[in-house]
């Protein structure tokens, strides 16, 4: 979200709904190399006019483009930060007012009932029991489990 929002602010206005589609189709690939193909297509449509754009998405391709090395069901939340940005919110809306007012120990129980509080209406991150296999260091292609001792990938179905 925040990248998408920083390479549109380096394209004028009249670019910047085609230029967001661009950035959808690298996002939204079903493969990791289709997503290498969409970004090598915004790099060529949009370098010669505007290559701070260019190098602002370009810096960061191999961590834009990580989750990819997950499993599928951990996509949507990787993707996103959302869940960072809305718990931070909730607490600095409520810290702010206090400023000056506490001490720190007193703001550090305050933050921590907050973020208890916040997370009742968290949602449950979804493939959480495939949590497990990234912990353990499972190998993800594309979404799906790759089993390297035969060199077959394995249905999630069947994992």
């Amino acid at each position: 979200m925040h990248k998408t929002a920083n390479v549109l602010n380096k394209l004028p206005k009249s670019l910047q709904s085609a230029a967001k589609s661009g950035l959808h189709e690298i996002y939204l690939a079903q493969t990791k190399d289709e997503a290498h193909k969409a970004f090598e297509r915004f790099i060529k449509t949009y370098d010669a006019k505007y290559p701070k754009a260019v190098e602002c998405l370009a810096k960061d391709r191999d961590t834009l483009l990580a989750f990819y090395d997950f499993p599928a069901e951990h996509w949507v939340h990787i993707r996103t930060t959302n869940p960072i940005e809305s718990t931070f919110a909730t607490v600095r809306l409520r810290t702010d007012k206090t400023r000056g007012c506490v001490s720190q120990d007193s703001i550090l129980s305050l933050v921590f009932k907050l973020v208890q509080s916040a997370q009742k209406r968290w949602l449950r991150i979804r493939g959480f029991k495939r949590l497990g296999e990234v912990i353990e260091g499972v190998k993800f292609k594309d979404g799906i489990r790759f089993d390297q001792k035969s060199d077959l990938i394995v249905s999630q179905d069947a994992a």
